[in-house]
């Protein structure tokens, strides 16, 4: 009896196993479909573009249709340009100034440090587009409107509430005997920071290093209000231009795919080579509070 109890309950296991995996793979593909549609859209002549049922193999290949999307129409080289300089400038300061406030809030020990955190991660209740009116202002008496400053200095002052908290709640699992042999040894606290917890942070560091390259090479609202000339715009305000484009000038659908997939492609291929350690940093920032 037992023995058959055991074997039922395998069998269920494999079953549901079995749905399980099934239906995860189904999904898999529905959530897929739109991007296998805007390669095969980007690779097709225009009259296969509008036809239905959609061609999903492309006969033949148009492999101009990237190189009029990005060179012939705007200055996409100038626009991935600008976005790449963006990106990781900001993404450095980022990374470097939340870890460190981070360090601050979890190893440090200061009057008021609780009540301070909790101050910081208040502000993330606050919308962003709420305090657009006076950055403006501010950037504009510094001079800095329609030049990069407005996009890359603020990610050095902290970086942002949420990477100082998932950088915070990764330093709590680090054991704190750490930092007390480094100081018997004459670390400061800088050195202690530097040589000892961001070695061990690696997963935490990956994650806000990816969230934050992916905001900053797709964001559009900022961008949008502090950029007012061509030769600044950045990869998602050509796209913008590339769908307006369409409508005035009669720029078809497929090359707007291949500059599309082409802005896309970076923040793709980055996720692909460190899913498994953003899913480690994220993970383990949620073990302790």
């Amino acid at each position: 009896m037992v023995a058959r109890r055991s074997m039922g309950k395998q069998q269920q296991r494999r079953i549901w196993g079995t749905f399980n995996f099934t239906m995860l793979c189904g999904l898999g593909v529905l959530m897929a479909l739109p991007f296998f549609w805007m390669l095969s859209t980007s690779l097709k002549v225009e009259q296969q573009v509008y036809l239905f049922p959609p061609i999903w193999i492309p006969n033949p290949w148009a492999w101009e249709n990237y190189r009029i999307s990005l060179f012939d129409i705007l200055p996409f080289t100038r626009f991935f340009l600008n976005t790449i300089y963006i990106t990781v400038t900001a993404t450095v300061g980022a990374v470097l100034s939340s870890s460190m406030v981070a360090f601050a809030f979890a190893r440090l020990r200061w009057p008021g440090r609780d009540k301070v955190f909790l101050l910081v991660l208040a502000t993330m209740m606050v919308p962003t587009y709420s305090t657009i009116v006076p950055r403006f202002i501010l950037f504009r008496h510094l001079d800095w409107v329609d030049t990069f400053w407005p996009l890359i200095v603020p990610l050095w002052f902290g970086g942002s509430a949420f990477f100082i908290f998932l950088m915070r709640q990764f330093y709590m699992t680090i054991p704190i005997d750490l930092d007390e042999a480094a100081g018997i040894d004459g670390c400061s606290e800088f050195r202690i920071w530097w040589s000892i917890i961001l070695p061990l942070s690696r997963p935490a560091l990956a994650t806000i290093t990816i969230l934050s390259f992916m905001a900053r090479w797709n964001d559009f609202f900022d961008p949008l209000i502090f950029l007012n000339t061509m030769e600044n715009f950045t990869v998602a305000l050509g796209l913008n231009m590339f769908r307006a484009a369409i409508e005035i000038y009669g720029v078809r659908y497929h090359w707007l795919m291949a500059a599309s997939l082409t802005v896309l492609l970076p923040g793709l291929i980055i996720f692909f080579f460190f899913q498994k350690t953003f899913v480690q940093g994220v993970v383990m920032s949620g073990i302790k509070g």
